[in-house]
């Protein structure tokens, strides 16, 4: 059985990332890029599938782990009777090729330690050749190479280099792991001290920036520090989650890679960016995003690679058996193909956000970009499309995709009357109207009393939540106080909620259920806090919140009948609802929501 999710630490320097395990094995590692084949794939394929694991020798050890106040330096202490033995991981921020460094401090007494290490380039499918030295050892398979330091003899054993040493009281062993070009001679030599206090100085001044001093403030700081995690750091572009193929449902195939920038998601992260003084990001994403949709606008898509790539196929990887048997294992996105009408009304709406915050115009180009994406809107908004759950099933008109199309000309409208760019007001205004009045006909189920998921089909789908946060309908309207009931009744999964009805694969074209969605859970509290019940919304956020790892970090769902975090990880829509609800939990935070969306 695989180790949980949640056992799982990151280690990240915004190009790359990797996931520790409680008992000191990394087992995920993307290099050189998010989106580049794995260095280390245990965790889906277990220990023949590349793995790095330094941890006491023998049975009997517990172990405590902590990152350093507002970092990525992880620090993991394993204790037995009078011993301990301090491991420090973390991937110093860098210019050139990632690191991983592992520092072994003796802490009391003295400790046998073990390191084993299995390279595995490909998504643990191309075994290297190694090559030892006197410093430590070289690997090479193809295009990929990885360089070992360390001053610990190694040795190396059908594949595997191991080392066995003790560590005593107040010593410092350094493992300094560096991926590069297999053409390349590296040598891994970077001063791990000078490494270490410029990492943690680093981390620790761009968190200086956040602005929030609420309740649930150390929750909310490691949240946007995640957000900042999975930023690329050379283009701006924000991915979704550090990881592929981590089920939705344990077991089954709804297992996607997430490694890549939806635009919708990015979205909700530069909102959440933007309102907690993190200026510098939106600034970034909002070049990467000019850079990534440049051209005709009907080539846009949904989602993109770290710099902006366009090509993500989407193919199996028949050798990797999944997270604990969930297959297939897949690398690429065929959503990348998809139609989601909603992407429109998000974009507007954080670039109209960004525009307010800076009061007036930000850029002729970006404006030439928001005309022109309403132009193409103006003349799609009507046709049915995938939404906002990239369903595999045929396209629908879903109630979310349509109002988020009104969220789009809305802006537009609010942007040129505001701040007096060029624009036809009158036209795009006539589309907003438009879209508002068919949602309201088509939408809405008047025998329920509640606007259901696409256009007469009856269904709960907790995206329609969205409607008052984003301005559509105030809060108190029966529809929509009838909508948040009829969502709760329909998709409350004890306390969480589903996205939408699982009853049948005819919605989404997939087999099998998966667990409770945190961002729709998140949402349910806003619309609590909205609503000034803000006992219920604070005890739905609680129970969301509550489910985040010991390190503060959450999955995309969460399984309520194994109690375990199930899907990509860690994951920046989850991420981001928890610090928007946060927000909205303050006492300012419910105005402050009207403010900002209406």
């Amino acid at each position: 059985m695989s180790r949980p999710i949640e056992d799982y630490a990151l280690l990240a320097d915004t190009q790359s990332a990797a996931l520790v395990s409680r008992d000191g094995s990394i087992d995920w590692m993307c290099l050189p890029r998010f989106d580049s084949p794995a260095m280390f794939a245990a965790m889906l394929g277990g220990p023949e599938h590349g793995y790095w694991q330094i941890a006491p020798e023998g049975d009997g050890w517990t172990s405590t782990r902590r990152y350093r106040d507002n970092t990525w330096i992880l620090e993991t202490e394993f204790r037995r009777g009078d011993d301990a033995v301090r491991i420090i991981d973390f991937m110093p921020v860098r210019d050139n090729h990632p690191n991983v460094v592992r520092v072994i401090e003796g802490v009391q007494g003295r400790v046998a330690m073990a390191s084993n290490l299995a390279v595995r380039f490909d998504y643990g499918h191309l075994v290297p050749w190694v090559q030892t030295t006197d410093t430590g050892c070289r690997v090479i398979a193809g295009p990929d190479g990885a360089t070992l330091r360390t001053p610990v003899p190694m040795h190396a054993t059908n594949d595997l280099i191991s080392c066995e040493f003790h560590v005593d009281a107040g010593q410092r062993l350094p493992f300094v792991l560096v991926w590069h070009p297999s053409h390349e001679h590296h040598r891994a030599d970077i001063d791990v001290e000078k490494a270490l206090a410029h990492t943690e100085r680093w981390w620790q001044q761009w968190c200086g920036h956040c602005t929030y001093d609420g309740p649930d403030a150390a929750l909310v700081r490691r949240s946007l520090l995640a957000l900042k995690a999975l930023t690329y750091g050379p283009t701006g572009g924000i991915i979704a989650a550090a990881t592929t193929s981590l089920p939705e449902d344990i077991g089954g195939e709804r297992n996607w890679d997430y490694r890549y920038g939806w635009l919708r998601d990015a979205t909700f992260t530069l909102h959440a960016m933007l309102l907690n003084g993190f200026v510098a990001e939106a600034n970034a994403w909002r070049d990467w995003l000019l850079r990534a949709i440049a051209g005709d606008p009907s080539s846009a898509q949904i989602m993109y690679g770290p710099a902006g790539e366009r090509r993500l196929t989407e193919w199996e990887v028949p050798w990797l058996p999944g997270y604990e048997g969930s297959r297939p294992v897949r690398i690429g996105n065929a959503a990348s193909e998809q139609l989601q009408i909603d992407v429109y009304g998000e974009v507007m709406d954080v670039l109209t956000h960004r525009r307010e915050l800076d009061h007036g115009p930000h850029g002729e180009a970006v404006w030439r970009l928001q005309c022109e994406l309403l132009d193409y809107l103006e003349g799609k908004w009507q046709e049915p499309d995938e939404g906002i759950w990239e369903v595999r099933g045929p396209r629908r008109d879903f109630t979310h995709s349509k109002v988020m199309a009104w969220v789009a000309f809305d802006r537009g409208v609010r942007a040129i009357e505001s701040f007096h760019v060029d624009g036809d007001a009158a036209r795009f205004a006539a589309a907003r109207d438009a879209v508002h009045a068919e949602v309201c006909s088509r939408a809405y189920d008047a025998d329920i009393n509640a606007f259901t998921q696409a256009y007469g089909n009856g269904r709960a789908d907790a995206a329609v939540l969205m409607m008052p946060l984003v301005g559509f309908l105030p809060i108190d309207d029966p529809r929509v106080q009838g909508t948040i009931a009829m969502v709760t009744e329909r998709l409350d999964d004890h306390g969480f909620l589903q996205r939408y009805e699982h009853d049948t694969s005819a919605v989404d074209g997939l087999p099998g259920g998966e667990g409770a969605f945190l961002p729709c859970t998140f949402w349910l509290a806003d619309c609590y806090a909205l609503s000034g019940d803000t006992e219920r919304a604070r005890k739905v956020f609680e129970r969301a919140s509550g489910v985040a790892n010991d390190l503060g970090l959450l999955a995309e769902e969460y399984d309520v009948t194994r109690k375990r975090l199930v899907g990509n990880y860690p994951q920046a829509f989850s991420h981001v609802s928890l610090v928007n609800t946060a927000r909205n939990l303050t006492e300012s935070g419910p105005a402050q929501l009207r403010a900002q969306r209406l």
